[in-house]
Formats: C-alpha cells, sequence, structure tokens
C-alpha cells in the first residue's frame, strides 16, 4: 500500500441473508484530502461507513489503515488508532453545557471517562483544551449554553468538537449537513473545510454543492459497487453519474437547475 493512502478497502463485500449490498468495493483514500461518498438511495453508502469503521463485519475483503490490517479490529480499537466517526444524527449529550460536552470527550481520550469522582478542579484542568476546540469550530461564546438549546447548526459543530477532542487522524462524516438550512449548510462546510486542513476526511454526503466545494475526490457508489470516481468535474460529467445519481437524462446537462430544491440535496433515507 502506497505511502500516499491512509485508510484502504480491498474487494469489501458484505451479504445479508444472500443480498451483497456491498460488492467488491475498493477505495483508496489519500492522506490529507476530503475524499467524498456519494451516490442514490439504495447505493450502499451508510454500510460502506459502517464496514470502514467496524460497526458492520465485512463478509469479505480486506481493511487497511496506514499500512496495517485491520480487518480482525472492532469499532473500538479503530477509534483508539485514529479513525473516528460522527452520525446522521447530532449525538451529544443534550442536558449538558457546550464545554462539558468537549470535556466528556477529551476525558475518553485520557482514558478516564467513568471517572465523575473526581474533583472538578481536576476536570477543570480539561478547560483550557476544551475550550481551544470550541474556539475552533466558532463555539466559544456558547461554552456555557446548554447543548440542547443551540441550533441545529451549532449541534453538528459541537459533535465536530467532540470528535476532534479525540485527535483523529481520519474523520468519518455521516450526513454533516443532513435537515440543515443554507446558512448553517455555509457555516458547517466552512468547518469541514477548515478542519480538513491538518487531517483526512472522508464524508457521505447528498448536498452536492457541498460535495462540489469540499471534496478533492469523490467515489460514487451504485447498488453497492462503485460507479466511476474523481474530482467534481470529471465525476458530474459522467452521463452513468448524471443517469443514476443526479436523476437527469444522460445527454442532459448537469447544472444547479436540474437538482432539487433544498440547497440542492437529493434527499432520501441512505442504506
Amino acid at each position: 500500500m502506497s505511502q500516499d493512502y491512509i485508510l484502504e478497502s480491498r474487494n469489501l463485500i458484505k451479504e445479508f441473508k444472500g443480498f451483497t449490498a456491498v460488492d467488491d468495493v475498493n477505495l483508496k483514500i489519500k492522506r490529507g484530502t476530503i475524499h467524498a461518498l456519494i451516490g442514490p438511495n439504495g447505493a450502499g453508502k451508510t454500510t460502506v461507513f459502517n464496514l470502514l469503521t467496524k460497526f458492520l463485519t465485512p463478509t469479505k475483503g480486506q481493511l487497511l489503515f496506514n499500512g496495517k490490517d485491520i480487518t480482525k479490529e472492532d469499532s473500538a480499537s479503530i477509534a483508539r488508532l485514529g479513525v473516528v466517526r460522527s452520525f446522521q444524527i447530532s449525538a451529544v449529550f443534550p442536558h449538558l453545557t457546550v464545554v462539558e460536552n468537549v470535556r466528556i470527550a477529551l476525558q475518553r481520550k485520557r482514558n478516564d471517562s467513568f471517572f465523575f469522582w473526581r474533583s472538578e478542579k481536576k476536570l477543570d484542568e480539561l478547560n483550557d483544551r476544551a475550550l481551544e476546540l470550541l474556539d475552533s469550530v466558532g463555539l466559544r461564546d456558547f461554552a456555557s449554553a446548554r447543548a440542547v438549546d443551540l441550533p441545529y447548526g451549532r449541534k453538528r459543530s459541537l459533535e465536530i468538537a467532540t470528535t476532534l477532542a479525540l485527535d483523529p487522524e481520519l474523520l468519518l462524516l455521516d450526513e454533516p449537513t443532513q435537515g440543515m438550512g443554507h446558512e448553517d449548510v455555509s457555516v458547517v462546510s466552512e468547518l469541514i473545510k477548515e478542519v480538513g486542513k491538518n487531517r483526512t476526511i472522508l464524508m457521505v454526503e447528498h448536498n452536492l454543492n457541498v460535495v462540489a466545494d469540499l471534496s478533492d475526490t469523490i467515489t460514487v457508489l451504485q447498488r453497492g459497487a462503485i460507479l466511476t470516481e474523481g474530482d467534481y468535474q470529471t465525476v458530474s460529467a459522467d452521463p452513468r453519474v448524471r443517469e443514476a445519481y443526479m436523476g437527469v437524462e444522460a445527454d442532459q446537462p448537469v447544472n444547479d437547475e436540474s437538482q432539487p430544491e433544498n440547497n440542492n440535496n437529493v434527499t432520501g433515507a441512505a442504506v
């Protein structure tokens, strides 16, 4: 495996009672890039994501991280190696403050997440780092607010802050702008772009404007297999992509007007 690639899947297959959900997927995620995984509903994007993070076990195939075979590792072990993911639904503690959420993530990094009996003074030692992380995602002014009171886009920013607290080398984002209005999409997109300056990001994303703006490489899935791969200009010009993913005839040009409204999202449940 080339040192240029941080994560690689080889001939990845996932079957469910005879149904092949992921069919011979070979991914190479280049270090220091933002890589998007897209495709029509039912294409297998979330299943691939779950395989890469070992929330699902492959039926066949191999996974490598930094050249190390991690196929038999569990999800917790992979996270400790530096592969950390977010989820479609914001996963924060709603009734804790913003800074407390980040502080818990920092405790997890130090392997003392459940030491709730520690003194407040001891826990306050983590505050400086927690505030640095909040500053990096534009939430420092919200440090004392309860997470439940944050606007939806800010909650997603908080989730990114908690994943950054784990100091990931590879960050996987599952639908980071799902359900957002235009203003929140812009905030989170800029945040992902900033975070991507210092680490590798793999994301599943339906919003084509976000994909076009952020991604260095795009992999398109269809029926559990890779349809094509490349930069946005290459992928969007592929007639198979225009027909299968973007919902237009193969001989029609792809532009913003050909997309549905609501921030050019292709909506629906992901597999």
